[in-house]
C-alpha cells in the first residue's frame, strides 16, 4: 500500500475527480490503482439511478469510472477502467505495479482481454441469467470456470498473475473474480482452486481492498463542478 500521498501541484493542475461506484468491478481496479499511486484525487461516489449531470456531460455513455483531469494545458476525460489504471500508475508507480518490459506487458494485457471479454460477458450470464432471457446461468459458469483454472494453475507456480508481487493484472482482474465467486458462494467454496481461492481471499481481507470500499455518501443533487 503506498505510505504517503503526492499532490500534483496546484498551479498546473486542480485534483483530478474520480466518479465512482462502490460495488461496481471496474470502479474498484480505478480506485485501486489510484490508491496504490499514492496521487491525491476527489471521489464523487455516483447513484447509478441518478447519474450526476456533470458525469454524464463528461461522458455520455453513462458508466463509470470517469476519471476528470483538469490543468492548465485543458481537461482529459478517461472513461475506460483500464485507461485509469495506467494514466495513475504511469504518474506514481511506488509499488512497482507495473510490468517491468514488454513482454510482461503483453501478458498482462492478455489476461485483462479475456476478463474484459469473454469472461465479463459469461459472468454477466451467470450473474444475471433472466437479462439475457435464460433460465439459469450454469452454463456460462462453467464456461467461465475455465478460464478460471488456467488462473488457479497459473498461481499454483507463483504468487500473483504476474509473479512474486501484486501487480496491474492482479488488480484489474480481482475484482471480476471476487463478483463471480460471490455470485454463489458456496458453489465457489467447493471448487478445487487451491490456488486461486487462497489469492481473492487475501485480496478481499487486505488493508488495500478495505482501503478502496470506504463508504462515500452520494455525490450530489448539487452539479457544482
Amino acid at each position: 500500500m503506498a505510505s504517503d500521498i503526492y499532490t500534483a501541484p496546484m498551479s498546473d493542475t486542480a485534483l483530478p475527480v474520480l466518479y465512482s461506484f462502490r460495488r461496481c468491478p471496474y470502479a474498484m481496479r480505478a480506485r485501486l490503482a489510484l490508491h496504490a499511486s499514492g496521487l491525491a484525487h476527489e471521489h464523487r461516489e455516483v447513484v447509478l439511478k441518478n447519474k450526476p449531470v456533470h458525469m454524464l456531460a463528461l461522458s455520455p455513455k453513462g458508466t463509470v469510472p470517469v476519471l476528470w483531469l483538469r490543468g492548465t494545458a485543458g481537461e482529459k476525460v478517461l472513461e475506460e477502467s483500464l485507461d485509469i489504471m495506467l494514466w495513475a500508475l504511469g504518474q506514481r508507480d511506488p509499488l512497482s505495479w507495473l510490468p517491468a518490459s514488454d513482454e510482461a506487458m503483453a501478458d498482462a494485457r492478455t489476461l485483462i482481454a479475456h476478463n474484459d471479454g469473454p469472461f465479463k460477458r459469461q459472468l454477466d450470464r451467470y450473474k444475471y441469467p433472466n437479462r439475457s432471457g435464460l433460465e439459469s446461468g450454469a452454463a456460462d459458469r462453467d464456461e467461465a470456470a475455465l478460464w478460471l483454472q488456467t488462473l488457479d494453475a497459473r498461481l499454483g507456480h507463483q504468487l500473483f498473475l504476474a509473479g512474486d508481487r501484486w501487480s496491474l493484472a492482479d488488480a484489474a482482474i480481482a475484482p471480476f473474480v471476487r463478483q463471480y465467486a460471490h455470485t454463489d458462494p458456496a458453489w465457489f467454496a467447493a471448487q478445487p482452486w487451491h490456488a486461486l481461492r487462497p489469492w481473492l481471499a487475501a485480496f478481499e481481507s487486505s488493508a488495500l481492498f478495505a482501503a478502496i470500499m470506504v463508504k462515500y455518501p452520494p455525490y450530489g443533487p448539487r452539479e457544482v463542478a
